[in-house]
């Protein structure tokens, strides 16, 4: 198919049109500043981060314009899995500070106009937490182990899993008990790794316990919660095997692909008949619904600015869009606009989709392009197969590796797409510095159970986490004052570290700032989308608004429409050309 460069054409009429947010519904068109705990800043020096350093960083978070800030759990926890395995979902673990410090955190956060948003683990426990203790010291059928997921083992003496399911993180998502005497038991479900233990969703004790957690950390102040692994509280009756497709990823879920863009451009491409779980008997059942709309009631008692955001992998998009429903989630991440691949037909298949389906539940889409389970997306965009679609399970050495140069370009020109969009938007902690994958991170560094338990086979999400660089002469560039880091920072980074970049107008750091800026500006999260080039062209463009927003993913040149550019992710020389890989704002 041709090219189609000129972007003065209309060829759609607008792609959603959303209803103007009230003035306390400042999460529909919000730019989100995720924070890693471990990787951000450490203030005592041990090597890993901590409340502490991220208050003493906030001021640069709001010099960068955001609205909030999401901290990925600060939990106690026998970090089997980075937080991600919580003992106690009230308290602080000390490896991050106190409640004292989470307060003077929300304190200070809310002084600078920052809203505070904080992980919930509500598929799993650690399986340190007090109530799986007390499970698997009681009875089988026992209230105690009704808080989770038991079940008697398959073949002689059951010795086989009840069932054929796969953890995650690699091998099978069942564990066996054993009683004081060694006797074996009954098996217990983990969908991660066996030190986090399903949650037995059934169990009104369970959703109890849940209710109770929104109000305490309501109670101090917080403005929402990231629910991890929104999609697999609810498990289908039975839990019948399931055979995992090995060419998709962990969780089952397909990056969008060129057949798909063509069938929806030739109009045969309507969305799939959504269907309960569709994506296995562990994911997206209809159970969770009722779930997030028990605690949409918990969260309305506080007013209508406090929010739930999912993490949900789910397909197709018509199916995501269940959890952003009005009486549900206020946001659910958009991941298969994050699995897009470098390649236009995809990309505006995939925008127009998500923008058609979340109208009609009348929420915002919420974009998002890194995050701390995934490849840094200028790593992505810089492998040589960019435009082919595939699930990332982490580069490392001896993988082919990606071109820094391209994909820090194209990085930087697919941030300006996004900010560019109506909605929501999600940042990664250091990709306004441009912070690759760390590629080349040593393998016997690898903490990620990912790494473990695939038999090192997949390289797991080890290389998003290393800490982020703040100042290129100090040790450990700034993260930590004695050096220590929990992960080693690759050389790459020091060039990247914001004090190199705070001075320099061409850099990432102010390419985000202004992009920022601009789209708060012209209102751009709560405008609304219209194509100015056709489906199935190199070059993708539209009107948000007052803006034009123009990416090049042709390959060559293209002329610019008529306009003022205000914004390019890339400086343009003067010949009124748009190179490839760049993208524009213009007015």
């Amino acid at each position: 198919m041709a090219d189609r460069s000129d972007a003065r054409r209309t060829v759609t009429g607008p792609v959603a049109a959303p209803r103007r947010p009230a003035a306390d519904e400042w999460w529909r068109h919000a730019v989100v500043y995720q924070i890693y705990p471990r990787s951000f800043a450490d203030s005592d020096g041990d090597g890993i981060g901590d409340l502490p350093g991220i208050t003493a960083h906030l001021p640069a978070l709001a010099d960068l314009g955001v609205d909030a800030i999401w901290l990925s759990p600060f939990y106690v926890s026998p970090q089997a899995d980075a937080g991600y395995d919580v003992a106690d979902y009230r308290r602080v673990d000390p490896l991050f500070g106190t409640l004292a410090d989470f307060d003077a955190l929300l304190a200070g956060a809310h002084e600078l106009g920052l809203k505070v948003i904080v992980d919930l683990v509500p598929n799993h426990s650690s399986s340190a937490h007090p109530w799986f203790v007390d499970a698997l010291a009681a009875a089988p059928g026992s209230p105690q182990r009704d808080r989770y997921i038991f079940r008697d083992g398959k073949g002689p003496g059951g010795s086989e899993p009840p069932n054929n399911w796969e953890s995650v993180f690699g091998g099978s998502a069942w564990t066996r008990t054993a009683g004081a005497d060694g006797t074996p038991g009954q098996w217990y479900l983990h969908l991660f790794a066996p030190e986090q233990p399903d949650f037995n969703w059934g169990s009104a004790e369970v959703q109890e316990e849940f209710e109770s957690v929104l109000r305490f950390w309501l109670d101090r102040g917080v403005d929402g919660f990231r629910v991890d692994v929104a999609h697999g509280l609810a498990k289908a009756p039975g839990l019948p095997d399931h055979h995992v497709d090995p060419r998709l990823g962990a969780m089952g879920f397909e990056p969008p692909t060129a057949k798909d863009a063509r069938a929806h451009l030739d109009g045969a491409g309507a969305e799939p008949t959504p269907t309960d779980g569709q994506m296995g008997p562990m994911w997206d059942q209809n159970e969770v619904h009722e779930i997030y709309r028990r605690w949409r009631k918990v969260v309305g008692e506080y007013g209508h600015e406090r929010i739930l955001v999912a993490e949900a992998w789910v397909q197709p998009l018509s199916r995501l869009a269940n959890y952003v429903r009005a009486d549900e989630m206020h946001q659910a991440f958009n991941f298969t606009f994050l699995e897009t691949p470098w390649y236009a037909p995809i990309l505006q298949d995939v925008v127009t989709r998500s923008l058609q389906l979340n109208n009609r539940v009348g929420a915002p889409t919420t974009w998002v392009l890194s995050n701390h389970d995934v490849v840094r997306h200028p790593s992505r965009f810089g492998l040589a197969d960019a435009e082919q679609p595939k699930p990332q399970q982490g580069i490392g050495l001896g993988d082919p590796q990606p071109d820094a140069a391209l994909g820090s370009k194209r990085g930087r020109a697919a941030t300006l797409v996004m900010l560019g969009l109506p909605g929501s938007a999600y940042l990664y902690q250091g990709e306004e510095l441009g912070l690759p994958e760390h590629t080349t991170l040593p393998d016997d560094a690898r903490q990620d159970p990912t790494w473990l338990r695939s038999q090192h086979t997949r390289r797991g999400r080890d290389g998003c986490r290393v800490p982020i660089p703040w100042v290129a002469d100090a040790p450990a560039l700034g993260f930590s004052p004695t050096g220590e880091s929990w992960l080693p920072q690759p050389e790459s980074f020091r060039a990247l570290a914001r004090d190199r970049q705070a001075g320099d107008p061409d850099s990432t750091l102010a390419l985000y700032r202004d992009a920022i800026a601009l789209r708060r500006h012209y209102a751009l999260g709560a405008g609304t989308l219209e194509w100015l080039t056709h489906p199935g062209g190199r070059v993708v463009a539209f009107r948000n608004g007052d803006v034009t927003v123009m990416i090049n993913m042709s390959g060559h040149e293209v002329p610019l429409p008529p306009g003022e550019v205000i914004l390019a992710s890339l400086p343009l020389k003067d010949d009124g050309a748009l190179p490839a890989d760049v993208a524009v704002w213009l007015v």
